[in-house]
């Protein structure tokens, strides 16, 4: 909690007490008060009790550990990819997804004044989604925890030639002026949540839903490996939405893969597809089967 910039504590200590009071309403957020993620598990359940976190491994233990019912973790963003590392921290985590959310992301360029401006704070996602719009009016990008940390940041510093970029709710929370609205580079700018609970939705609550499911998996270190264990999504005829691969260890000679497909165990496709896989596989391991929030394709 003490992590957080002075003018933000007082608001992280009465929202952690009215999580504390009722956990089983309480999602546990990375971020400051006034955050995107803030934002994001009002529109996802909107009786919920946000609970600020400082890092996304604390938003995490406090589900783990019971302070909260839900974790609302953003993982990608259409300008600028991915934003946590799901592939590490959700495995480590022991939570299942349970539930997406698409957030349109409005950043706003806030301060104590009216400028000019030399250094702008906030998130490196959220720098990097106005990353031109800073360089064509010369103010310098200058990274920070989180979007509304950045913004509680500025007021507690009271530095007339700094700004930072958050969301508006960020503005009325720690007295800022906003200076400018929308100074996102893309109109369309969007990032996607997942939400995580301690135990993984029962096969029933997704009955008559498109459902998700999202894993991980490794495959054998052969020619032609991955090729051969995707194959079974091809002829099963399951969507397969997203495909990244990162690097396991320091030897850069295994290979992990993050995906999202269309489907959940108990659907025919999807169970003959994910029995290919695993024969082409060192390791799978799902991550969560949800509804799908938005059509994909």
């Amino acid at each position: 909690m003490h992590s957080f910039p002075e003018p933000a504590l007082a608001l992280v200590e009465r929202m952690t007490a009215a999580a504390a009071a009722d956990p089983s309403r309480a999602i546990a957020i990375q971020g400051a008060p006034g955050c995107n993620s803030h934002r994001a598990a009002l529109e996802f359940a909107p009786d919920c009790l946000p609970l600020p976190c400082f890092s996304f491994e604390d938003a995490l233990d406090s589900v783990r550990d019971g302070l909260a019912d839900r974790a609302m973790i953003p993982i990608e963003n259409s300008q600028h990819g991915r934003v946590a590392d799901i592939h590490f921290l959700l495995p480590e985590s022991g939570l299942a997804i349970v539930g997406e959310h698409f957030l349109a992301i409005e950043h706003a360029l806030m301060a104590i004044g009216a400028g000019p401006f030399t250094a702008a704070y906030s998130h490196p996602q959220a720098l990097g989604q106005s990353r031109h719009y800073l360089r064509a009016r010369g103010i310098v990008p200058m990274s920070y925890a989180d979007t509304a940390g950045a913004a509680a940041f500025v007021r507690e510093q009271g530095d007339p030639g700094a700004c930072a970029i958050a969301p508006k709710l960020a503005a009325q929370l720690y007295d800022l002026t906003i200076i400018e609205e929308n100074v996102e580079d893309a109109a369309d700018n969007t990032t996607r949540f997942v939400a995580l609970a301690r135990e993984p939705l029962a096969p029933g609550a997704l009955a008559g839903a498109i459902a998700m499911t999202t894993f991980i998996f490794e495959v054998k270190n052969v020619p032609a490996a991955l090729y051969k264990a995707l194959g079974g999504f091809a002829t099963n005829g399951v969507n397969m939405t997203k495909l990244e691969s990162y690097q396991q260890g320091a030897s850069f000679a295994a290979t992990g893969f993050f995906a999202d497909v269309e489907g959940a165990p108990g659907d025919a496709p999807f169970d003959r597809a994910m029995e290919e896989l695993a024969f082409h596989c060192k390791d799978v391991k799902l991550l969560g089967s949800y509804r799908q929030a938005r059509p994909r394709g």
